[in-house]
């Protein structure tokens, strides 16, 4: 009986350290913001919410705002 449960723990621990193998990480987009770029300055990458224009400070505020009201959960319940 123990040889049964040694074998299954050693699956266990091989099986879970399987798991842990590091593939490869997901492509980043090609366009990246610098140290010293504004954020509302990146363009061409794929997560650009739409409505945003690139490059405009106001839009890019307009948009951080509605994120930031959307998560309020005190407004989405009223």
């Amino acid at each position: 009986m123990s040889r049964l449960v040694a074998m299954a723990v050693a699956s266990v621990v091989l099986l879970g350290v399987a798991g842990c193998g590091g593939g490869s990480s997901p492509a980043t987009p090609s366009a990246s913001k610098s140290a010293g770029q504004p954020a509302w300055d990146v363009a061409g990458t794929p997560y650009v919410a739409p409505g945003w224009k690139p490059g405009d400070k106001a839009s890019w505020q307009e948009q951080m705002t509605k994120r930031a009201q959307n998560q309020n959960e005190y407004l989405r319940v009223k």
